[in-house]
């Protein structure tokens, strides 16, 4: 029943339920933000029994995704990578707050790099964030005016300073 697409409209959005959750939670735990769709997906196959889900069913399940308001969006005209949002733009932009007051970066300049990579994000939800989705978190932040973007000769420095 998990793999293929219920006919009966109950239990197709019932399906389609579960396996929003479960997208969100599998790229949350595996760091994952980006799906493609032509992709080999360890959620939507299972070699042990030699199933997989079709095209249809996982278009249908990433778009799913994508209408709930935040939590998805397709990164192509073509419908083939999906980025997901397991924490939405909103709440990325308060984790880089909390990281900010955890490190004493308050007045402080910060490359975007290091805000991803760096020793201060290892163990936190920011290392390894998808730079597209912390760019945006950190625009939004930029817009309530509680940092400023600098651009740098390159995009690996790009710089941030605080003002909080």
């Amino acid at each position: 029943m998990f793999l293929s697409l219920q006919p009966v409209r109950d239990t197709r959005e019932k399906q389609v339920q579960l396996w929003k959750e479960l997208i969100i939670d599998y790229c949350r735990t595996q760091k994952l933000f980006v799906i493609g769709l032509e992709e080999d997906f360890p959620l939507f196959s299972n070699p042990v029994i030699e199933r997989s889900l079709t095209h249809e069913a996982r278009e249908a399940f990433l778009s799913a995704l994508v209408s709930e308001a935040g939590r998805a969006e397709w990164l192509d005209k073509g419908h083939k990578k999906c980025l997901i949002l397991w924490h939405r733009i909103q709440d990325w932009a308060d984790i880089i707050l909390g990281f900010v007051k955890d490190n004493g970066l308050e007045d402080s300049v910060i490359t975007v790099e290091e805000m991803r990579s760096g020793i201060e994000c290892r163990g936190t939800e920011l290392h390894g964030i998808d730079r597209t989705i912390l760019m945006r978190a950190l625009r939004l932040l930029e817009q309530k005016g509680k940092l400023a973007i600098f651009k740098g000769t390159s995009a690996d420095d790009e710089g941030v300073k605080f003002s909080m």
